[in-house]
């Protein structure tokens, strides 16, 4: 199955990948390899998730928001790739998560994320991963997420 036909079994619609909101790019590429900018949990372009894990939000709300910023990632790598089967893997996935000092629950919260990759990309979404928690975050967001990936001519 291609990544798109995974969706659509998934029941999911992929977003528009989100623009950037700042001074840089979503996403560049050099020879074989796409990297993203950090996506946020952009849904129908108003940010889904905000606070701090572990004081606002629970596991399961990170779990969720990691899962949307993933999505929005996925969308693009489709916009760098024209179509995810030209994506032969996804290297890394870098999490951040903006929580309390003391919620230690992060790998649990970006598995979000990684979950979403495995299940669309299948063999070739098997990735290494950074998982960080942070007290401050760009727009209160409470997880971003960035990719590192593969790309075939």
């Amino acid at each position: 199955m291609t990544p798109e036909e995974r969706l659509a079994a998934l029941g999911i619609e992929l977003p528009e990948a989100p623009p950037a909101v700042g001074s840089y790019v979503p996403w560049a590429r050099t020879v074989n390899l796409v990297v993203t900018s950090f996506q946020l949990p952009w849904q129908a372009g108003e940010l889904a998730y905000s606070g701090k894990l572990g004081a606002e939000l629970k596991t399961d709300e990170g779990y969720e928001a990691a899962r949307l910023c993933a999505l929005n990632g996925i969308a693009q790598l489709k916009d760098a790739a024209s179509e995810l089967s030209r994506i032969s893997r996804i290297v890394r996935v870098e999490g951040h998560v903006g929580c309390d000092p003391a919620f230690t629950e992060i790998p649990q919260v970006l598995n979000g994320a990684s979950d979403i990759v495995n299940e669309v990309f299948g063999e070739r979404g098997r990735h290494t991963r950074t998982a960080l928690g942070h007290m401050v975050m760009p727009l209160d967001a409470a997880v971003m997420i960035g990719f590192w990936a593969e790309i075939e001519d």
